[in-house]
């Protein structure tokens, strides 16, 4: 069966890969739905926060089922690679739950994502719900062809509420099927412009890390996003050298650019701010570029949804990125 499905799959990739695909986009919450919480990366140390989390959302009316991994632990991880991706299993399977919300990310999506078999998963399609190491999921689900979100995660929830509650609402927004209208100030750095494609991307590391696996996905005509963490910019021009090798930016409609939070100091200086190092490698390609974006590791962190078209509008005061379907 995995034979076949891995069959399957690579066919799929390789058609999504070469002409345009309406993206299947899960059913959305309704009071009395079930959300599933699961840990496929790090380890959970702040398990009040996931508490915090569920209560939030049965608040809200909805059923919330933490999976039996969540809070394992076994050295860096949420528990092993097999209680991992048997809870996540659970989850793809899970014949009416609306959505899979990720604890956290970290480190740990890669080791469990092609263990998983989405067979069950395409019959009772879920929205899967988090960032940064959580792309992983999102670029596997991009060439199954469904519609994922880049939004906090239960761990965000060992913040002050008032500090991530925008967010978190954002998130409920969206989860009730409500198409966001971003409008945020310019940045003087921004490549003016307007274009349109379907959103695809997520973290910085994870996407070069995806490169030359099944979960590689073609940016042709697509709008990208990156947001990065931690790193020093040595690392992010490697990195983003890598996805301009690979054609990221050449093919691609638009970039839109996160958060690069903490990023670390080179000694000897590096010489270029996070703006001078991406417009030097996409300069040449002619496409809009917005910065600034609110979405990445900060608290505020406001839901994208991969899969979805997007219209994209960047002037010198005003940018603005309006879902439209």
């Amino acid at each position: 069966m995995k034979t076949y499905f891995r069959l399957i799959f690579f066919f799929v990739i390789t058609t999504m890969n070469s002409q345009n695909i309406t993206f299947k986009t899960p059913d959305f919450l309704q009071k009395g739905d079930t959300i599933l919480i699961v840990s496929p990366a790090g380890i959970i140390k702040q398990q009040d926060a996931i508490q915090k989390a569920k209560e939030t959302f049965e608040n809200w009316g909805y059923n919330v089922s933490i999976g039996d991994a969540v809070f394992n632990e076994y050295h860096h991880f949420a528990g092993t690679d097999d209680e991992r991706s048997k809870d996540f299993q659970w989850a793809l399977d899970h014949p009416t739950a609306k959505v899979i919300w990720c604890a956290r990310g970290g480190y740990g999506s890669v080791r469990i994502i092609d263990q998983l078999d989405f067979n069950n998963f395409a019959k009772h399609p879920k929205w899967i719900v988090g960032y940064s190491d959580i792309t992983v999921f999102h670029n596997q689900l991009h060439n199954l062809g469904f519609q994922s979100i880049h939004a906090p995660m239960p761990i965000n929830f060992k913040e002050n509420y008032l500090a991530i509650e925008e967010s978190i609402e954002q998130l409920h927004y969206i989860l009730q099927g409500n198409l966001p209208h971003y409008k945020i100030r310019s940045n003087p750095s921004n490549k003016s412009g307007t274009c349109k494609g379907v959103l695809v991307g997520g973290n910085l590391t994870i996407l070069e890390n995806m490169i030359g696996t099944n979960s590689c996905f073609s940016t042709k005509n697509k709008i990208l996003f990156i947001e990065e963490i931690g790193e020093y910019k040595y690392h992010i021009d490697r990195l983003l050298r890598a996805l301009d090798r690979k054609g990221y930016f050449e093919e691609c409609a638009g970039l839109v650019v996160g958060n690069f939070t903490d990023t670390k100091k080179n000694y000897p200086e590096f010489g270029q701010t996070i703006e001078e190092i991406i417009l030097s490698l996409v300069e040449k390609y002619n496409i809009p570029v917005l910065f600034d974006f609110p979405a990445g590791h900060e608290l505020k962190n406001l839901g994208l949804i991969f899969g979805s078209e997007i219209y994209m509008e960047i002037d010198k005061n005003n940018s603005s990125i309006q879902f439209i379907k």
